[in-house]
């Protein structure tokens, strides 16, 4: 009777697993089949419930393919270092790197999209487009050194020119102020010699010599006056009377 129970559960657990493993390859051909209909999104789907049946090397790679179609690129990474991970081979390995580099690079990890290609020849040498990749992403990171270089060269040259336009500013507005300084005495003095021309003769200051010759003609001015007032005076005639 025990050993009976003990043979039935093993054929039953037997067949659930086959059966398992059949809806996860039927889960995996269909995302295959809309991934290249490139309906990916679809395909994303039928790779998810693939893996939930079993969680598998290929269930792995083919979502990170499908999320890398979507440019959910920082998600395809972590699908191909599961897959890394899982890998029971050199080529299933190789093959995980090197699309990890890939959205590495995508993502805009430079740097250990390198890294990820030199694991990845190593592996699986004689591959062409791995070194091509890796050789393409060395020229990437060249042009961003040159590119930070030259954008660093102009911003110290810009920074250069500003200083020097603020130096010679500087000395334009200290040789204006030194002018302004220069010609303000002149203006006083014009302004002191027009209001010397404006003064009448009586407001200006005379010496005690000139004072006493004007005194002297105003004097002389009037005896002349009152000499011909007293002439003027005998010479007149008393009237006749009318009566």
């Amino acid at each position: 009777m025990i050993k009976t129970i003990a043979a039935t559960l093993t054929l039953m657990v037997s067949s659930f697993l086959i059966l398992n493993a059949q809806s996860s390859h039927k889960l995996l051909r269909q995302g295959d089949e809309s991934y290249l209909k490139e309906d990916f999104q679809s395909a994303e789907e039928n790779y998810r419930k693939a893996q939930e049946k079993k969680n598998s090397t290929k269930s792995n790679f083919n979502l990170g393919n499908a999320v890398y179609q979507q440019e959910r690129f920082e998600e395809a990474v972590q699908h191909y270092e599961s897959t890394y991970d899982m890998a029971t081979n050199d080529l299933e390995r190789a093959n995980a790197l090197f699309n990890l580099g890939n959205a590495q690079v995508k993502a805009g990890e430079l740097e250990p999209a390198i890294e990820s290609y030199k694991k990845a020849s190593k592996l699986n040498p004689d591959d062409s487009d791995i070194l091509k990749n890796l050789y393409t992403t060395k020229l990437m990171i060249r042009q961003e050194q040159q590119q930070q270089q030259e954008q660093q060269q102009e911003q110290n040259q810009e920074n250069q020119e500003n200083q020097e336009q603020n130096q010679e500013q500087q000395q334009q507005d200290q040789q204006e102020g030194d002018q302004e300084q220069q010609q303000q005495p002149q203006d006083s003095d014009i302004e002191n010699q027009s209001e010397q021309e404006q003064q009448t003769p009586d407001e200006q200051e005379l010496s005690k010599e000139d004072a006493l010759k004007l005194l002297e003609v105003i004097e002389n001015e009037e005896k002349n006056v009152q000499e011909k007032m007293r002439q003027v005076s005998g010479s007149k005639k008393k009237p006749k009377k009318d009566w």
